[in-house]
């Protein structure tokens, strides 16, 4: 039985994908929040933000089981603000959950994949990673460091016998993001990005009624798909769209990929 350690396993996709690999795996779960894992996943206590959990959270978790057979990097957050409004620690620590602290925990289960020979990482990215949309900057900045690092890793560690694969969910209906959609209309109230706050949010309450916003299951189950399937993919898009949507933020001249976002979140300019 394979040994699954997953990420971010106390709440929306990582929780799913713990539910989904539970019955056929030994599926360890880390997170803050232990209480929240799902029945059959083994705790292991993880705060991203913190470079001593990490390392104390690797020493219990190889101690416990050996090695890891695949990891699952789920966990991550943003916060919606403009760049002006969003302090350096808020930025810090957003790039340390969303990055560094993914990173350095793969860095930790590495040797023990290099020593058997075989491995599998998914790391569950988006396709934020193509291109930035207003007032969430931090989130898009993450997630296209998250996939350099990837690709950069998944060349790195082939000759091991590791296989790596990114997953790339469009918009997903969680808890987080409507979280973060509210506090964005408070955190600009009173400011000179007010009103533009207000149309972001109104954009994402609108977007999330449409085809366009995927199911945690859909993302999970893609995610299951990367982390068993023999010969996976290097990537794998989810959600109506998703593809056009990488292709645009790659392809698309700047100037008119800018015009295209203010039209689409009801922006004007000035004069």
């Amino acid at each position: 039985m394979s040994t699954v350690l997953i990420t971010g396993a106390s709440s929306g996709i990582g929780h799913r994908v713990a539910e989904l690999l539970a019955p056929h795996h030994r599926v360890v779960g880390a997170a803050r929040r232990l209480d929240r894992l799902p029945a059959g996943v083994e705790p292991l206590a993880l705060d991203l933000a913190d470079s001593a959990s990490i390392a104390a959270a690797a020493e219990d978790l190889l101690a416990r089981v050996g090695r890891v057979d695949v990891l699952i990097n789920c966990a991550g957050y943003g916060e919606f603000a403009p760049v002006e409004l969003t302090s350096p620690e808020s930025v810090a620590r957003q790039l340390q959950v969303n990055l560094v602290g993914l990173a350095d925990l793969t860095a930790r289960v590495l040797p023990g994949m290099r020593a058997a020979g075989a491995g599998r990482i998914v790391m569950v990215s988006s396709v934020a990673a193509a291109f930035s949309s207003p007032m969430g900057a931090w989130y898009h900045a993450g997630k296209a460091a998250l996939e350099a690092v990837t690709d950069a890793l998944r060349v790195e560690v082939a000759p091991f016998g590791i296989q790596v694969a990114v997953v790339q969910p469009g918009p997903v209906r969680t808890d987080w993001h409507e979280r973060a959609l509210g506090e964005l209309v408070s955190r600009t109230a009173g400011t000179p990005y007010a009103r533009m706050g207000e149309e972001v949010a109104a954009y994402h309450a609108k977007a999330a009624e449409t085809p366009l916003m995927s199911e945690v299951d859909d993302v999970a189950r893609a995610v299951v798909r990367a982390a068993t399937e023999t010969s996976p993919r290097t990537h794998y898009p989810v959600g109506r769209g998703s593809r056009m949507a990488m292709l645009m933020g790659r392809i698309v001249p700047k100037k008119t990929f800018d015009a295209m976002t203010r039209k689409q979140f009801g922006l004007g300019t000035r004069g």
